[in-house]
């Protein structure tokens, strides 16, 4: 039974989370199992990590070799796997100089302060600005959260790092007021995940590009969770022909293995942090390392943004089919297997009926459902998911 370990939990684990009752034990392919053996098809993928979904056996393998190999020397040495997965990751991202990090948020924070030094070293001022995006979601860590803008995350823990403008996310002449003079760096996501799943429209994104461009300042795009093939795209930036100036990205980048990145231009990468001002004790780690290959290695075998954009296509166009039926659902939003469908009322009764009929969903918002499902997901398995969708939107 399931209630005893959720309440030894409730008893040990500090209540950061309002968690669903239920204790996964494995993973297999798309499915996901608990302690009493049931089965649930997965649409959350812990949240965009495991693309290649569960009890892949040369994800596995790799790793079971590096572990008996050597799994962490510092990064006062070299080591092979990482060496290896930046190479993947820069060919992959078109950007020049990486470094490996242990999360998303901890990309965020290398993401500002080589910003911050690279505007440094220009004029030697230390108070530049950045401008983000509201509604956007970068992380928890103080500086991811300073530029994550919605407030309930922020205001119980102000001040927050400053000089931080927020201007409106696909609302360009929004951006163009907030810059000053002092602007050094943009940040957004390419697609918004957890402010409602919003993709950045084309106009907006090429002209942010081109603001950038006309005055000195360094893009900066979050793809901690929309990167990594999720969009149809290695990198849902490549999907509209631009290029950041500094890139982040985590998730399923090691597929399970803790890991994230930022990742910068030559120009950039030469003009901002030196040894001393940034570093880690996990980052880039020989087992991150060797899962990072891994993962490349089978997204290029398998054509993974390939696919993520037919099955996204698909599934598209059967929310869409939702969304004809359900009065209540307002509007559909997304790219290849980033999708949402925004309610009219509060959606948990519908997250929790899934559950309880074998889907695991996620919201994003009090009146959003999440679809972030494994990449490797077939018409079947959207077939499956809407059998159970429509059945739980009676819940409604």
């Amino acid at each position: 039974m399931m209630q005893p370990i959720i309440d030894e939990a409730e008893s040990v684990l500090l209540h950061t989370y309002n968690r669903y009752p239920v204790v996964f034990d494995h993973g297999d392919g798309v499915k996901l199992y608990d302690t009493d053996g049931k089965e649930y098809l997965d649409f959350v993928c812990g949240i965009g990590v495991f693309a290649l979904g569960y009890n892949n056996k040369t994800y596995n393998d790799a790793l079971k070799a590096q572990i008996d190999k050597i799994t962490h020397t510092s990064n006062y040495y070299y080591n092979v796997p990482a060496v290896n997965a930046a190479k993947a990751a820069l060919k992959a991202s078109g950007m020049d100089r990486i470094f490996f990090t242990n999360s998303g948020a901890e990309a965020v924070e290398g993401a500002i302060k080589t910003a911050r030094k690279h505007a440094f070293l220009k004029d030697g001022s230390t108070d530049h600005e950045i401008i983000a995006m509201e509604h956007s979601f970068h992380g928890r860590t103080f500086g991811a959260l300073s530029v994550t803008g919605t407030k309930k995350y922020r205001e119980a823990f102000e001040p927050m790092i400053g000089n931080i403008r927020f201007a409106t996310f696909n609302d360009l002449e929004s951006v163009k007021n907030a810059v000053t003079d002092k602007t050094c760096a943009i940040i957004m996501e390419t697609i918004q995940g957890e402010g409602g799943i919003y993709p950045a429209d084309e106009s907006f994104i090429k002209g942010v590009r081109a603001l950038c461009d006309e005055k000195g300042i360094l893009l900066i795009l979050d793809e901690i969770q929309c990167g990594m093939g999720r969009s149809g795209s290695m990198y849902a930036y490549q999907g509209y022909g631009v290029k950041p100036d500094i890139l982040t990205t985590a998730k399923a980048l090691g597929c399970g293995v803790p890991v994230g990145a930022f990742m910068m231009t030559e120009e950039v990468g030469q003009s901002s942090l030196k040894a001393g001002d940034h570093g880690t004790t996990y980052g880039g780690n020989p087992l991150a390392g060797a899962a990072i290959c891994e993962v490349f290695r089978q997204y290029e075998e398998k054509n993974i943004p390939a696919h993520a954009a037919e099955i996204g296509d698909y599934l598209y166009t059967r929310l869409e089919e939702v969304k004809s039926e359900c009065p209540l659902i307002i509007d559909h939003r997304g790219k290849g297997l980033m999708q949402g469908l925004e309610f009219s009322v509060e959606v948990a009764p519908v997250i929790n009926k899934a559950l309880k009929e074998g889907l695991v969903l996620i919201n994003a918002g009090t009146k959003i459902i999440r679809f972030l499902p494994p990449l490797i997901i077939e018409k079947s398995d959207v077939d499956d998911m809407i059998g159970i969708l429509k059945n739980a939107l009676k819940e409604l």
